[in-house]
């Protein structure tokens, strides 16, 4: 393995060093986004109950044992509680705008990674050839036959570097894109429930002045 890393040239170190990047982004996104994953239906139909009970102490309490954005935002909504619809709505979008940077936290580091890697090994590919053309150069210079082997290290570094610079590029995109769906999705459940829960407290809050 080490005597194919260092065929491959200077441009594999940069490389590698990309995919362990890559690597520790994505298990760390990952167990972040598992942090971040509840019910949602189940934990909304429980504060649901306890608002409508007029528990505001034990809803928010629920909140703080609820990890994640989704109780987050929802507990900022129900501090609200006696505001007007647009007061609560305002709580929720400004705590929503503090938690979706924190789950998109690290991703331009994979997408960057997905899109140079390619371009590292076209980088190794074109170092490869230039030496090879230079023991070309050296050879006819010197009158002496070139043979396959005088060209093999040249090759071996332009190959092994594209296949290395794709084999990381490929797996870090579809790990980029399958974190974006999955912080799309927690996205999409956050503006539901916040959503859900304003319409609740403004209903709450009509009926009490009824």
């Amino acid at each position: 393995m080490w005597d194919i890393i260092q065929k491959g040239g200077p441009m594999m170190y940069l490389i590698i060093l990309s995919s362990i990047l890559a690597f520790s982004v994505a298990i760390e996104r990952l167990y972040h986004l598992n942090k971040a994953r509840i019910d949602a239906d189940k934990f909304m139909d429980g504060l649901t109950n306890i608002l409508k009970r007029n528990k505001i102490i034990e809803a928010i309490e629920l909140c703080n044992r609820t990890p994640g954005p989704i109780a987050h935002i929802i507990k900022a909504g129900i501090l609200k509680h006696d505001r007007s619809k647009p007061e609560i709505k305002e709580a929720v979008e400004e705590a929503a705008q503090l938690e979706i940077p924190r789950l998109e936290r690290h991703l331009p580091i994979l997408a960057t990674i997905a899109h140079i890697a390619p371009l590292l090994g076209l980088l190794g590919t074109v170092t490869g050839m230039i030496k090879a053309f230079q023991v070309i150069q050296a050879k006819a210079l010197s009158m002496a036959p070139v043979n396959p082997g005088d060209l093999a290290g040249g090759i071996w570094e332009s190959l092994l570097a594209t296949v290395a610079g794709i084999s990381v590029a490929i797996p870090t995109y579809v790990f980029y894109n399958y974190l974006v769906s999955q912080i799309d999705n927690l996205i999409y459940d956050m503006e539901t429930n916040a959503t859900d829960l304003v319409n609740l407290l403004s209903s709450r809050r009509d009926t009490y002045e009824v």
